[in-house]
């Protein structure tokens, strides 16, 4: 069984990310996995997937609605035999959709995460019940993306399939953890608080910042550690300077691995207005970190309140402020959340468990 996976490109993103382990955990010798990307350059996690021997095909979408590129993931999917071509987000599900129209090649659809705010279109409202007609499966990664599917997409809700992301579990490594603290000036008795994410206005860190300068004055000992880089960088950077908590805000910057900056964080934070599956909000359940979040898109289900985290209003720095002073005060619940965060992911989003679950979609595709 060929699988060709479409996607935008494989550098740097959460898509990506699924798409490098899912094919990474194939252990399944009668599924050939191969990628073909519509924008360029490839990235850094294309590159480690050539290296290891993957198929990957580059042809960049050209301005406008490119029909050449249509007729290439066509030729491809002709000269290579595929049986199933795996489309990721919308932009690659119109390009693959497309190019698989009379011929006997299956297609899957899977929908990863939506913008903010969520908005349709009557073009969409045209095109994808076609597009619907030439898709055997479509699948989300979360119930809150299958509903924005049926409410902005017209896809029927019977249609959508939920499968939640997977990962690897991080594996930090232990004996330079001591080292990192010092290197960022983290005091024995700080008390971390942390988020992985670019610095976009989606992920809302200029309310975590706030809610933290407020959470600093009550708890001398804690600190933030962002871990991250993007537009808003030099905005973030003068807030914490106006809030005059710029000793207690640590800046990392990017990190290929965020894996010890994770490990370092007593708690982590994901304040983001929407999110699909968060991968940085599983790689820290899987090694147990306690999480506090919004109830923004796929959180809540990822986050199982006052079991493995706290889930907070979105958008409202007084919940979040209170989640950070109640999770700091509470041993205890410190202690149960930390406790029950790995049990969670290993049942629900390990790797294994979103392999099987593809695995069992293209075998009933290609049956159908």
């Amino acid at each position: 069984m060929k699988v060709l996976h479409i996607t935008y490109d494989m550098r740097i993103g959460g898509t990506e990310m699924v798409i490098k382990n899912l094919i990474e955990s194939n252990t399944d010798e009668s599924i050939d996995m191969s990628i073909f990307c519509i924008e360029s350059p490839l990235g850094p996690w294309g590159e480690e997937l050539k290296k290891a021997g993957i198929s990957i095909s580059v042809k960049a979408r050209q301005p406008g609605f490119d029909l050449l590129l249509i007729k290439a993931i066509r030729k491809h999917i002709k000269d290579n035999h595929i049986d199933i071509v795996h489309c990721h987000q919308y932009t690659p599900w119109v390009y693959g959709a497309i190019a698989t129209a009379f011929t006997s090649t299956k297609v899957v659809f899977t929908e990863h995460g939506r913008f903010y705010p969520d908005s349709s279109s009557w073009k969409r409202k045209f095109v994808n019940p076609i597009l619907c007609k030439l898709t055997s499966v479509i699948t989300a990664i979360s119930k809150a993306t299958k509903d924005a599917l049926v409410t902005y997409e017209y896809i029927p809700f019977d249609s959508v399939d939920v499968v939640y992301n997977g990962i690897e579990p991080l594996r930090p490594n232990q004996e330079e953890l001591p080292q990192l603290k010092t290197q960022l000036e983290l005091p024995q008795d700080a008390l971390v608080f942390g988020t992985v994410a670019r610095l976009d206005p989606i992920k809302n860190q200029k309310m975590l910042i706030t809610a933290f300068a407020e959470v600093s004055a009550i708890l001398p000992n804690a600190y933030l550690l962002i871990v991250g880089d993007g537009e808003l960088m030099g905005e973030l950077n003068s807030l914490v300077a106006q809030l005059g908590i710029a000793e207690k805000v640590l800046f990392a910057g990017y990190k290929l691995d965020p894996s010890n900056y994770l490990a370092i964080m007593d708690v982590f934070l994901l304040p983001s207005l929407s999110e699909g599956t968060s991968i940085t909000l599983l790689e820290a359940m899987s090694i147990g970190k306690p999480c506090i979040v919004t109830n923004a898109g796929g959180n809540p289900e990822i986050v199982a309140h006052l079991e493995t985290g706290l889930v907070v209003t979105n958008d409202n720095e007084q919940e979040l402020k209170d989640a950070m002073i109640s999770i700091s005060q509470s041993n205890d619940l410190y202690v149960k959340l930390s406790n029950n965060a790995k049990p969670r992911f290993d049942e629900h989003f390990h790797v294994t468990k979103m392999f099987d679950s593809y695995s069992k979609i293209y075998r009933r595709t290609l049956e159908s």
